[in-house]
């Protein structure tokens, strides 16, 4: 598509009001702009809470956090604080408020809508430029067809916060993270089986440090009732947390946004996955996905991560668990077997001691 005429110095808006690892997978689109435009100011639009993820990143100028529910008077104000602000806004969703926001903010806007709502029509006369969401497509692809759509070139990179860990918290010997709190509980695996799997950590020669959030604590109480698991969930900052996992010899998490991070730090990782489509929501490797993920296996592998399933006929259902709710239990993953999920570990490991 034929580049926007954008000045050298351009402003520049991406706005992401969606969850952390939306947030994360928006990068790769941050970044392209930021190598297309390298004099350019490059802001993005976030949910307060989210903010943590893009700490330090070197293609960012500065993070607007707004609240998740903004009241009328809010919400008014945030659009004369945005109005014509920017040369470009680009909204990564196709919802009503990002798009609006887009439009307001940039003398150009760009952003995805649904082929099939009536609202479609409106948004394409308001956007300056559009295209139709694809949702049978890996986010960060889908997200990098806007670059695309501007005509820069699209780089399939994500960018990770960037520091150390605190040397009072930094392991002394070799180590592997697990990471067992997805935000949702339909998206658990099973207590047992992170605590078997720590065992065989044990065996193999290495410390399990848990992580995990500060609203995390009651339910990692429950799971870790092993005194030779590093307890460090709500210690640590981004930076330190992508740290610690870069320098472990294995992690392990289900889908979540740590599993999206630990993918991208390079790290082996080994992914958890239930009802969520990796076709569309799988890790995205370091080194990239040349080859997209299956939608349902026993174990695949792409680059540094190990992707693992419990492949019943109904999976991947795309559903919130079996019950259809955020609190459902999810039969594919209450089932899915601990050695399984240890045969993936031991290659992940394989892997780390050839490199």
């Amino acid at each position: 598509m034929k580049a926007l005429r954008l000045p050298p110095d351009a402003r520049v808006l991406v706005v992401v009001l969606r969850r952390l690892g939306d947030v994360l997978l928006s990068t790769p689109l941050i970044h392209s702009l930021r190598v297309a435009l390298p004099a350019a100011t490059i802001d993005a639009l976030v949910f307060a809470a989210t903010e943590g993820i893009l700490t330090g990143n070197p293609d960012l100028t500065n993070i607007i956090a707004v609240p998740r529910r903004l009241g009328a008077g809010e919400y008014w104000a945030l659009l004369r604080r945005l109005l014509r602000r920017y040369d470009l806004a680009l909204s990564t969703q196709t919802g009503d408020r990002p798009t609006m926001l887009a439009v307001v903010a940039g003398r150009y806007s760009v952003g995805p809508v649904e082929a099939e709502r009536v609202s479609a029509r409106v948004k394409r006369w308001a956007l300056s430029r559009s295209l139709v969401a694809d949702r049978r497509r890996h986010r960060i692809p889908e997200v990098l067809r806007l670059a695309e759509a501007i005509g820069i070139a699209a780089i399939p990179q994500v960018v990770c916060p960037s520091g150390t860990v605190r040397r009072e918290l930094a392991p002394r010997e070799a180590y592997a993270v697990i990471h067992a709190a997805p935000m949702f509980t339909y998206k658990r695996w099973t207590s047992d089986g992170w605590r078997c799997l720590a065992t065989a950590l044990r065996q193999r020669g290495l410390s399990t440090v848990a992580t995990g959030g500060k609203d995390d604590a009651d339910y990692l109480d429950r799971v870790w009732d092993d005194r030779h698991i590093v307890r460090l969930d709500g210690r640590l900052e981004w930076p330190e947390l992508t740290a610690l996992i870069r320098g472990a010899q294995v992690y392990i998490g289900p889908d979540t946004a740590i599993t999206h991070l630990a993918a991208a730090t390079g790290a082996p990782t080994v992914a958890l996955y239930g009802p969520t489509n990796p076709q569309i929501w799988g890790p995205w490797p370091s080194g990239g996905l040349d080859d997209p993920w299956q939608a349902a296996g026993t174990m695949q592998r792409r680059g540094n991560v190990w992707l693992v399933q419990n492949p019943l006929s109904c999976l991947p259902c795309q559903q919130e668990g079996c019950d259809r709710h955020l609190d459902s239990r999810s039969q594919c993953l209450d089932e899915l077997s601990v050695s399984a999920v240890i045969a993936a570990v031991d290659q992940a490991l394989a892997a780390r001691r050839c490199a």
